[in-house]
């Protein structure tokens, strides 16, 4: 397969599914990793895509913007899959896991409290009302997400009053779990809310690299991966 045709194809699944991972374009296309990211450093060039650790993204959609919720499902949804099944089993600020456990009305599944705030792009709820609710509250173990995760800059977000609301809800935690796959390291977005001292446990993925690994021992509590 001729270079430009299969630059072709690896831009066209890009733009497809938002983003594209190395280890993925190697099977279909049948070819080296080390091809693909020839590859994508040309179309990164040329200012087609993106380059982001294990793979690419358009471009503008790393870092500093927030995509919407049913965008950010279909990025790294293995890892995301399992990372959830590692940190599942509720004071939320989620829309989206309000509506989760508010769809089981059976007495075993635990009530929902809804912060209150505005909405985001990714269905969180933020701001001075959210934040004001959340400082009479304690919680015994705080789950978050995070859009980077950088050894100086911490846990960061493109959303400055998604980033305030992270540091009212890390102030009232006695355990802060944070939930990042392997994309989120090194990604610096606009807004810091907790350096990496802050995390108790950080829940990632398999492809989260070894110099993560040795950038955050003895930083954070522990790493499952």
């Amino acid at each position: 397969m001729l270079a430009r045709h299969r630059q072709s194809l690896i831009l066209q699944s890009v733009r497809n599914d938002g983003s594209a991972r190395v280890s993925d374009l190697t099977q279909q296309l049948g070819v080296s990793d080390m091809t693909i990211r020839r590859d994508l450093e040309v179309l990164a060039k040329d200012g087609l895509v993106e380059k982001v650790h294990g793979g690419a993204v358009l471009p503008g959609s790393h870092g500093g913007h927030e995509p919407g919720f049913e965008d950010k499902l279909v990025l790294e949804r293995p890892e995301k899959t399992s990372i959830a099944r590692t940190a599942a089993g509720i004071v939320t600020n989620s829309l989206r896991v309000a509506n989760l456990f508010g769809g089981n009305r059976t007495p075993d599944v635990a009530s929902v409290v809804l912060t209150g705030g505005m909405r985001t792009a990714s269905d969180a709820l933020v701001g001075p009302v959210a934040d004001l609710t959340i400082a009479s509250l304690h919680f015994d173990t705080l789950f978050l997400g995070c859009t980077g995760l950088d050894p100086e800059v911490g846990l960061s977000t493109p959303n400055l009053a998604e980033a305030e609301t992270n540091r009212a809800l890390i102030k009232v935690a006695r355990r802060v779990v944070v939930l990042a796959d392997h994309t989120k390291w090194g990604v610096v977005s606009l807004a810091s809310f907790a350096p990496v001292e802050k995390v108790n446990v950080l829940v990632t993925d398999v492809l989260l690299p070894s110099d993560a690994h040795a950038a955050l021992d003895g930083r954070v509590g522990e790493i499952i991966v």
